[in-house]
């Protein structure tokens, strides 16, 4: 199976799967002397975790991250960083029914087609559990640009028909639902209280920013920043559309509405707004980056459903097992943890742009 390294210099490869022994990750290119701790890695990991509310899977995991390698006396060594996440909770019991059919929404008739062969316990690679990795991953580059002063942010934007309607960065870790308006959230769990009801499940909105990134990330062909931006976050399972800046608002605006007009400011280049992301031409333009990312219901719901199983008949089933009713709080920290990692990738491949830069590196 390919596909499973993501980043040219700051590279992770992510491995095992939803019911195996352990998930993990390899994180390479990370500079030596940073400073990573277990504790620093775990705060992420228990963002994501299963069981941690009501609205997300019962299956209790403790996801906790052990360094195995890369890092000694506190510090990155410079060579790879490997990170285990031991399974302790498998109840594989609970999939061995859907060998035989496809589950709808999920990825079981596709990796059939294209394996012949597929690990049916809880989806294996396809899971939304191999996000751990990723996690993990994630908090080495979120440390790694804390150092340079930048700073990644990401929340619940709306929960089905439900849309924050304030911002409130202290409510994020407040409620169950990782929303930065507290009225929006209890309306959001209402509707999820109704959506559990009905046995269904519901898709919402993860809005992430970064500040403090500097102008110049990116290149403008095929490795634009938002490209690379919106290539990783939809790498995200359970995503479906991302949106940089005003995302799909532009294709109604004019270009007197969308335009960013430039200012100078303390002696710097500043834009009067920020339609654009943070970026244009692909390149990082020194403003907040803002990305959305749009994210499917929930596919494994507990009401009757239509499908087909391996023999080619049609059946009707019932999905058992342990499921969140709502994707999205969990995913809060994931998109997160893609968009440290582009950013850090980023500027570790930005160092070789400019030929005085590296005159000036190399002759002090």
């Amino acid at each position: 199976m390919a596909g499973n390294t993501f980043g040219k210099i700051f590279r992770i490869t992510t491995w095992g799967e939803s019911h195996g022994k352990a998930l993990g990750v390899v994180v390479d290119g990370v500079p030596a002397g940073l400073p990573v701790s277990e504790a620093d890695i775990q705060a992420f990991l228990d963002r994501r975790k299963p069981g941690a509310s009501r609205f997300s899977t019962p299956r209790k995991e403790a996801d906790a991250v052990q360094i195995l390698s890369g890092v000694f006396e506190g510090k990155t060594t410079g060579t790879p960083i490997s990170l285990l996440i031991p399974n302790t909770s498998q109840r594989s019991a609970d999939y061995s029914e859907i060998a035989s059919y496809y589950r709808p929404g999920h990825a079981d008739y596709t990796f059939d087609q294209k394996y012949g062969f597929r690990d049916y316990r809880g989806g294996g690679r396809s899971s939304g559990r191999e996000t751990a990795g990723r996690v993990a991953a994630g908090a080495v580059a979120s440390l790694f640009l804390d150092r340079l002063g930048i700073r990644v942010c990401a929340y619940t934007k709306s929960i089905g028909p439900v849309f924050c309607e304030r911002f409130c960065e202290e409510e994020i870790r407040n409620n169950p639902l990782c929303m930065p308006d507290a009225q929006a959230a209890c309306r959001a769990e209402a509707y999820l209280e109704e959506c559990m009801e009905r046995q269904d499940s519901s898709g919402g909105v993860v809005e992430c920013f970064a500040d403090g990134v500097p102008a110049g990330l990116g290149d403008p062909v095929f490795d634009k920043l938002d490209a690379a931006l919106a290539g990783a976050v939809m790498s995200i399972g359970a995503v479906k559309a991302v949106e940089i800046g005003d995302g799909t608002s532009v294709s109604r605006a004019r270009g007197s509405e969308n335009n960013d007009p430039f200012r100078m400011r303390n002696g710097h280049v500043e834009k009067e707004t920020n339609h654009a992301g943070g970026i244009l031409g692909g390149i990082s333009d020194g403003s907040r980056i803002l990305l959305r990312a749009h994210i499917k219901p929930t596919p494994s719901i507990f009401s009757e459903q239509q499908t087909v199983n391996r023999d080619g008949e049609d059946i009707t089933i019932r999905i058992k097992g342990r499921h969140d009713p709502v994707i999205v709080p969990r995913a809060v920290v994931v998109v997160e943890a893609m968009t440290a990692l582009v950013l850090a990738d980023a500027l570790l491949s930005n160092m070789g742009a400019r030929l005085d830069r590296i005159r000036e590196f190399y002759r002090r």
